[in-house]
């Protein structure tokens, strides 16, 4: 094979040579090429100079690696490169935007490489293994360094937010204990408008990633829920701890809320992240109150089985403001159900046909037309749900209807294993 010729190592370590003797304006030149690339990576005039640093330390290190034939796995990744990692992950510039530095950058380190190895003239053989050679060992290192820096700038990423926000924490816990605040002071010490409609979030991941990103994940979502609703300025987020957080989406005059959206948004994302939302609030008092509902709405998805990604406080409120106690709701729901309280296949389609027929104003046709039934099949499954409760549908309705839309949320939490 071309890429077993004996001549390639030594030809790249020619290439290597010669288009080290130029370091400096490979490394001006490939810097230039990535800020001309990558809008993100403008305007900061520190960033630039570190941007520099690493690529000429990354050129540098790469270049040797061609030269003396030195194996990846004992390349760390250059001070410079995890530098800069840092300093993107402190200013909220994006992630990918850092990714593509590197693709963008290597391609442009690969002319270089590929000019030279036409300048030698080699023959047809060896200069195809050269080429092979060269690809490989570079895409090898360029995804070696890139793993390493992405861990570094996830985990910088979250220790910034989490020393960023002490101060606007405690902020936030005084006018959450409703201590006199004083907005004209608090708004500027916060970064955030105080005397506006708010949207409260609370979002967590269910255990550690282990790879540093929990809040970075986080603060991503809150971006883009806060995008998608058009908010006129960015979200107040504070960490309450690796995996936890809140927030607050300013909306402006605004009230009217897309729950359709912020679901979408939410559940486009990474399926272990889940999202609460509370009522739109004005003003401190309304900045709270949202918040408070946010939190009971977690309480609530917490408790579900299986856990959903997005829950508003305006779909679950009876049962955000009932579920103080889960254990006193389920012995409340199997009395109100009675055997119809069973985690089984057959109780939970005669529980939908039920829940449905009472959501119609208890209208066989209109129960048909929503789940594709015939009249007659309906009027069997509430015939039977009756006989396995011991009640008519219609009796006491308002209660069952509240315990089945109960068992719709939390699912087997609130369910019998089997008859009693």
């Amino acid at each position: 094979m071309a890429a077993d010729h004996p001549e390639a190592a030594k030809q790249l370590s020619v290439v290597a040579e010669n288009v080290g003797s130029h370091l400096p304006e490979v490394s001006r030149d490939i810097g230039e090429f990535v800020i001309a690339e990558i809008p993100e990576l403008r305007g900061d005039a520190t960033v630039i100079k570190i941007l520099q640093a690493s690529i000429a330390e990354n050129v540098a290190t790469l270049l040797h690696i061609f030269e003396n034939d030195i194996a990846l796995d004992k390349i760390e990744g250059p001070a410079a490169a995890l530098e800069y990692a840092r300093r993107l992950a402190q200013r909220g510039i994006p992630l990918n935007a850092m990714v593509r530095a590197y693709r963008i950058g290597h391609w442009r380190f690969l002319q270089w490489c590929l000019d030279e190895l036409n300048r030698q003239g080699a023959d047809g053989d060896a200069s195809t293994a050269t080429n092979r050679r060269m690809l490989q060992v570079s895409f090898g290192y360029i995804d070696r360094v890139t793993e390493h820096v992405i861990v570094v700038y996830r985990q910088e990423r979250d220790h910034w937010l989490l020393s960023q926000t002490a101060a606007r924490a405690a902020r936030v816990r005084d006018i959450l204990a409703e201590k006199d605040i004083d907005l004209n002071s608090a708004e500027p010490a916060l970064g955030y408008r105080l005397r506006q409609n708010h949207l409260g979030l609370v979002s967590w991941l269910p255990t550690l990633t282990g790879e540093g990103e929990g809040l970075a994940r986080l603060h991503r979502i809150t971006d883009e829920i806060a995008q998608k609703l058009g908010c006129p300025a960015r979200p107040l987020f504070v960490p309450r701890d690796a995996i936890l957080s809140w927030a607050w989406v300013p909306l402006g005059s605004h009230r009217a809320v897309s729950w359709k959206q912020v679901s979408n948004v939410v559940e486009r994302s990474d399926p272990s992240l889940h999202v609460c939302a509370g009522d739109v609030g004005y003003g401190i008092e309304g900045f709270r109150s949202t918040h408070q509902q946010a939190l009971r709405t977690q309480e609530l998805a917490e408790a579900a089985s299986p856990a959903p990604q997005f829950t508003d406080f305006s779909t679950v409120a009876p049962l955000a403001l009932m579920a103080t106690n889960i254990d006193d709701m389920r012995a409340w729901v199997w009395g109100v159900l009675g055997p119809l309280a069973v985690d089984d296949e057959n109780s939970a389609r005669l529980r939908e046909t039920a829940q449905i027929f009472l959501d119609t104003g208890c209208s066989y046709t209109a129960t048909g037309s929503a789940q594709i039934l015939h009249k007659n099949t309906v009027q069997y499954r509430i015939r039977k749900a009756e006989e396995i409760m011991g009640h008519p549908v219609q009796k006491g309705h308002t209660d069952l209807e509240v315990a089945l839309r109960a068992v719709q949320y939390l699912g087997s939490t609130l369910l019998r294993t089997g008859p009693e």
